[in-house]
């Protein structure tokens, strides 16, 4: 199909230049650039699924910073010392 663009002079020049060392004609390098937007356009559009958020409560132990595997293993040993 042949379509008339009205394009601004310096972004015609720049693109005929950025073709050229791309090795591409400008209606190609046109074509690429409308192809690569509706893509991300229709990859965007698509409904995400919803993070799924936990009803629990709770955390570690008061005094546990959380930062340290042994801490926890020796805070659960003493609480229960059979547990392991």
């Amino acid at each position: 199909m042949r379509t008339t663009l009205d394009l601004h002079d310096p972004l015609a020049q720049q693109a005929k230049a950025f073709a050229a060392l791309q090795g591409l004609s400008l209606t190609r390098l046109i074509e690429q650039g409308l192809e690569l937007r509706m893509k991300q356009a229709t990859l965007s559009a698509k409904p995400t699924a919803p993070m799924p958020i936990s009803a629990q409560r709770g955390g570690l132990a008061p005094g546990l910073s959380g930062l340290s595997t042994r801490e926890i293993l020796d805070y659960i040993d003493e609480a229960e010392p059979n547990a392991r």
